[in-house]
C-alpha cells in the first residue's frame, strides 16, 4: 500500500465516479480502475458496491476513508509545516469565501500590515467550502452558511440586516417597507443555488408558499446591485452594502422587508484539527480582534 493508491481511491471515493476521478487526477480510467482493485485486494474487501459503470461508496469503504483523509492531511500539514520552517516568510493563508467582496479590504488591511504573508482567496460555494475546509485545502471560511460536523470552529464576525434593493424610479422607490406577497410578482436578481443571497430569498418565500420570479442568476453576489440598478429586477443585498456607501457608485433604493430572519450572519470557520501556520494564527488574530467593519482600506483619495 502506497501514497498513490490512497490518494487515487479518495478521489474515487469523493466523486464515485471513476471518469471525473480519472480526470481530477489526470491518468487514465483503467490505471486508476486497477490501482482501486490492487487496494482491495491488499485490505482483503471491496470498497465500492458497483452496479455496471456506476459504483458507491460501500460501509468497508467510508470506514477506510476516514481513515485515508485522517492520514494524508497529516502529511499535508507535514509538508507544510517544513516549507514554512525553511522559508523566511509567515507561511500560507489560504481562505475561502462565497463573493470576494466580503473579505477584499479585509485580506488587503491584513497584508497592510503582515507583507511577508503568503495569502490565497478562493471563491466557493457553500459545498465547495465545506470539502476544501474538510480537506484542508483552505485554512479558513468566510462563510454566510453553516459549515457544520466534527473538529470545525467558528467566531461570528458579522451580523447584519438584508435589505431589498431595487432601481431608482422602480415602484417601489421611497416606501419604507415592503412584505414578500408584495413583491411576489417582481423579477428578482439573484444568484445560483449554494450561494447565501439565493438560499435567504427561497427560504423568505418558501414561508409565504410561495416561489421568487428570477430575471437573473449569477455567481458572483457583487454583481447584483450593479444589475439591479441597471433596471434588471430587484434583489436582496446586505446592509454592509448600503454602510459602505455602494449607492453612490451604483444608485439603487433601499427598502426594508418586513419578514422574519432577513438577515445575514458571517462566520469565519476553521478546521480544529488542522495544522495552522503563522501566517494562518496572525490572519485569525487580525480578523477576531476588531469588529468587521473596521477593516475596511481607507478610499482613495479623490482626483
Amino acid at each position: 500500500m502506497d501514497l498513490l493508491q490512497l490518494r487515487y481511491f479518495q478521489a474515487v471515493a469523493r466523486y464515485e465516479h471513476i471518469s471525473r476521478a480519472a480526470e481530477e487526477l489526470r491518468v487514465a480510467q483503467p490505471s486508476l480502475s486497477r490501482t482501486v482493485a490492487r487496494l482491495e485486494a491488499e485490505l482483503g474487501s471491496p470498497l465500492f458496491d458497483r452496479q455496471g459503470r456506476r459504483i458507491r461508496l460501500n460501509q468497508y469503504g467510508a470506514i477506510f476513508l476516514r481513515h485515508v483523509d485522517r492520514a494524508l492531511s497529516e502529511l499535508d500539514d507535514g509538508r507544510r509545516a517544513v516549507r514554512e520552517a525553511r522559508d523566511t516568510g509567515l507561511g500560507r493563508v489560504a481562505v475561502a469565501s462565497e463573493t470576494l467582496l466580503t473579505v477584499t479590504h479585509l485580506l488587503g488591511s491584513f497584508r497592510a500590515a503582515h507583507p511577508r504573508a503568503d495569502v490565497r482567496l478562493f471563491q466557493s460555494n457553500v459545498r465547495e467550502m465545506d470539502r476544501q475546509i474538510r480537506a484542508r485545502e483552505v485554512d479558513f471560511c468566510a462563510a454566510s452558511q453553516p459549515l457544520t460536523g466534527a473538529n470545525l470552529e467558528s467566531v461570528e464576525l458579522l451580523r447584519e440586516e438584508v435589505l431589498l434593493a431595487v432601481p431608482p424610479g422602480h415602484r417601489l422607490d421611497g416606501r419604507e417597507s415592503v412584505t414578500v406577497a408584495e413583491i411576489a410578482d417582481e423579477p428578482f436578481v439573484t444568484t445560483r443555488p449554494g450561494n447565501w443571497q439565493r438560499a435567504l430569498l427561497d427560504r423568505l418565500f418558501a414561508s409565504e408558499g410561495l416561489t421568487p420570479l428570477l430575471s437573473c442568476e449569477g455567481d458572483e453576489p457583487g454583481a447584483s446591485q450593479d444589475m439591479i440598478s441597471a433596471g434588471l429586477g430587484i434583489g436582496l443585498i446586505p446592509g454592509m452594502s448600503r454602510q459602505l456607501g455602494t449607492s453612490e457608485r451604483v444608485p439603487v433604493a433601499w427598502v426594508r422587508l418586513a419578514a422574519p430572519d432577513c438577515h445575514r450572519v458571517l462566520n469565519l470557520v476553521w478546521n480544529g484539527e488542522a495544522h495552522l501556520s503563522e501566517a494562518a494564527l496572525k490572519f485569525r488574530e487580525f480578523v477576531t480582534g476588531t469588529p468587521f467593519m473596521s477593516h475596511r482600506l481607507p478610499d482613495p483619495p479623490a482626483s
